[in-house]
């Protein structure tokens, strides 16, 4: 810690789900990527956890978490997408321990008042989807890619996570409706860029809470011919569990913390109906699977 002291030149602070997230960095891109992807705190909040990011020379790119302070040090991180995962994770580790409040590595989508999750490991077409989905009438997003869940009154309450939304360059190469988004925005090495959705789909279409009643698990598994199929809730918990719950960015994976997220999903997934989509097709075809098969529209 003391080793990067000297070098912070920007101090923001994050309102993430009410957690206070504060970023320390000598880099000014990310300090501007940070302002454009999370609503502000008050520099009068204290904050709950922190995120040093800086580069150094000779090193490999790394991640340290220090779960007591809630501390993370991100060192010649290339790309901002891992930069805002590890804020939210932050967020999360707190929030799982400290108020029951947990959160899926996933997106949410509202389809005529009916929240649908899309939850997925890396690279199987989560964002993609999510888009495809946003594109049609009378669907609202709330998250495209970690949303916080409460259970309140029996239900699944899906608040969102993020001021503006982390998208890939090839958005428009499936959405053509996303080539002018994708024209003004700046991409990272990862040919990733924080946007405002808003410019293209309009305020009307994103909302900060929905209740629940789908989800759809994607996996690409080009050895199967099954493109959709439902799942008992024990069948998605076991998923859950061998994708590492779908997320990479987990800082804390002991056996307390897995029995904590394992309770988590099986009480989540207990009040949902529940698809397994492969992947494999082309983008349009599954996306006409999902909307067809999974959730009927």
């Amino acid at each position: 810690m003391e080793k990067y002291e000297d070098r912070f030149l920007y101090e923001e602070r994050a309102d993430i789900y009410g957690c206070c997230i504060k970023l320390l960095t000598d880099m000014k891109y990310v300090k501007e990527r940070w302002e454009e992807n999370f609503y502000p705190m008050s520099a009068h909040v204290r904050s709950h956890g922190r995120l040093i990011v800086t580069e150094e020379k000779s090193e490999k790119p790394k991640v340290m978490y220090d779960q007591l302070s809630k501390t993370a040090i991100l060192v010649n991180v290339d790309y901002y997408g891992w930069i805002k995962s590890i804020a939210l994770s932050v967020a999360s580790d707190m929030l799982e321990d400290e108020h029951g409040i947990n959160s899926v590595h996933g997106a949410c989508v509202d389809i005529g008042g009916q929240g649908i999750c899309l939850i997925a490991p890396p690279g199987t077409g989560k964002t993609t989807h999510t888009y495809g989905l946003l594109r049609l009438k009378g669907v609202r997003v709330i998250s495209d890619d970690w949303f916080f869940v409460r259970f309140l009154a029996e239900e699944n309450v899906a608040f969102s996570s993020e001021k503006n939304f982390y998208v890939q360059a090839d958005i428009a190469e499936t959405w053509g409706e996303y080539k002018e988004l994708v024209d003004k925005a700046e991409f990272d090495a990862k040919g990733r860029a924080v946007v405002n959705v808003r410019w293209i789909v309009g305020k009307g279409k994103i909302l900060p809470i929905t209740t629940l009643r789908t989800a759809v698990l994607l996996r690409r598994n080009p050895e199967d011919g099954t493109i959709v199929e439902k799942l008992t809730p024990e069948e998605a918990v076991a998923y859950m569990e061998t994708t590492g719950f779908c997320n990479p960015h987990l800082l804390v994976k002991d056996q307390r913390k897995n029995h904590l997220r394992r309770r988590f999903f099986r009480e989540f997934f207990s009040r949902l109906e529940i698809y397994l989509v492969n992947t494999t097709l082309p983008a349009i075809e599954t996306h006409q699977a999902i909307k067809a098969r999974a959730l009927r529209i």
